[in-house]
């Protein structure tokens, strides 16, 4: 793996986490949206990440790491919609309350989008830091020279 390809990695890794973050930012905004264009509550949703290349789990490509493996970071390939159960809330005067008085509320829940958002932001952090070791070694391999 080259010098460019490094950086490659870490850069598609701040891009998907950065996706991620974005995904669970609007669960977080539509927490108690109670009807959407669809007619229906707003649906959690989530992001699923794969290898670049031929779109095998990653731990396969750690698996086979320092063998000539081709990693050449992660893509998102899907972002997609939680089919849990709605919540459901007794508040008759709702506008959207059933014939019994019940809500149907977002499958969002506040502590998993926040343990989400950490484990993201965690994983944003480590490519900067991956990112930026990279720079710094391509920096003082250059310097060898002087």
């Amino acid at each position: 793996m080259g010098f460019l390809g490094s950086l490659n990695i870490s850069a598609s890794g701040l891009t998907a986490q950065r996706l991620r973050m974005d995904v669970i930012s609007e669960n977080i905004a539509n927490i108690d949206t109670t009807r959407t264009d669809n007619g229906e509550p707003y649906r959690r949703k989530y992001v699923v990440m794969n290898a670049m290349e031929n779109n095998q789990p990653f731990s396969a490509y750690l698996d086979a790491f320092g063998e000539n493996s081709h990693v050449s970071g992660v893509f998102v390939s899907q972002i997609g919609e939680d089919q849990s159960d709605f919540n459901y809330e007794y508040n008759p005067t709702h506008v959207d309350a059933n014939a019994d008085g019940y809500v149907a509320k977002p499958n969002v829940d506040l502590s998993q989008e926040m343990v989400d958002m950490i484990s993201a932001y965690r994983s944003y952090e480590a490519n900067v830091t991956a990112f930026n070791a990279s720079k710094d070694m391509a920096v003082k391999a250059l310097e060898i020279g002087k």
